[in-house]
């Protein structure tokens, strides 16, 4: 089978399409053939050796994907050939087949799209775990997004409006903000210009604070942002995309009460995977509703699927990257 192949740990500049063998589903498994895939941020990492979880090389990045079942391997019930499914077996996708546990396999409505398909269940289920299940996010709280025009960044946005809080967007230029602005941002952010985040979030607030930080950019940004918390508020660690590492100041967890909250989903997912697809089917009822789009910022072929990891290191990306297996971009 066709894939984008990592032959060796190093750069994103050394992936490569090829061929790969063509998986077969274990028992408790079925294998799809993959029409879209979006990338995440991991699947930048993992190449580079930078993630907590790796594959062994040669393998295809690609955490989560939607296609069509292929075949059903032993004791599978309750999915059939030819169903249309999203599927996130956090390694394999970007190819034209992957086998998937069926603790992560997820059938589609009849209106969602394979691209949508593609880009919903990670980052939407990574939301839900992070908004409600850890931050405990509340009606008329306010939310602040920081990287908020990345695929998880506008999704935090459109979920904290669906819950009933204000949303405060936080991204490094305007036409990223006008994307968070359309998706239902309240106020928006440059933090690339004008006054230091922290000082324009506590002019935004009256001088409290934002309750809840959706932080998955980390260095700086962090330090502003947990300067910009209002009492007892919760700061959720999402991820690292600066690339550093902030170390943040107990002193000032301690003064105001905040609590520093860790959001893994992956680890979440795979002790919990029951309660992982409960809330991804309630994700489902706001897309129903028209509450959720998730924004596609760009698409690819597989021929040209490397030039999307670049796109998404060199912070170009709006939204969601999805690289199409079934036609030519």
């Amino acid at each position: 089978m066709r894939a984008i192949i990592c032959e060796k740990i190093g750069s994103i500049e050394d992936l490569k399409v090829g061929e790969l063998p063509t998986p077969e589903p274990g028992a408790g498994e079925i294998r799809v053939r993959v029409h879209a895939v979006s990338l995440n941020f991991p699947d930048l990492l993992m190449p580079q050796g930078k993630y907590q979880y790796s594959g062994q090389p040669p393998f295809a990045p690609g955490m989560e994907a939607a296609g069509t079942i292929d075949a059903l391997g032993e004791g599978v019930t309750g999915l059939e050939i030819g169903q249309r499914v999203a599927v996130h077996p956090w390694i394999g996708c970007l190819a034209e087949f992957v086998v998937c546990p069926t603790d992560w396999v997820f059938p589609l409505p009849d209106a969602m799209d394979f691209d949508t398909a593609a880009a919903f269940c990670l980052t939407y289920g990574t939301i839900h775990h992070a908004l409600k299940d850890r931050g405990r996010l509340q009606a008329g709280e306010t939310l602040l997004v920081l990287g908020a025009s990345g695929g998880t960044g506008l999704a935090a946005v459109e979920a904290g409006k669906a819950w009933g809080a204000r949303v405060i967007a936080a991204a490094s230029s305007d036409e990223k903000l006008a994307a968070c602005r359309a998706r239902g941002a309240d106020d928006l952010v440059n933090y690339a210009e004008g006054d230091e985040l922290r000082h324009q979030i506590k002019a935004l607030t009256d001088g409290r604070g934002a309750d809840v930080i959706f932080d998955s950019v980390g260095g700086d940004y962090s330090h502003q942002a947990i300067r910009s918390i209002n009492w007892g508020g919760r700061m959720l660690v999402i991820g690292f995309a600066a690339g550093d590492i902030a170390q943040l100041p107990a002193n000032h967890i301690l003064i105001k009460q905040i609590e520093l909250i860790g959001v893994a989903y992956q680890g979440f997912a795979r002790r919990f995977p029951d309660r992982c697809r409960a809330n991804i089917a309630a994700m489902m009822e706001l897309w129903s509703d028209g509450k959720l789009r998730p924004h596609i910022g760009g698409t690819y072929s597989l021929d040209n699927g490397i030039d999307a990891f670049r796109a998404m290191r060199d912070r170009k990306a709006v939204g969601k990257l999805v690289v199409r297996l079934d036609q030519t971009v």
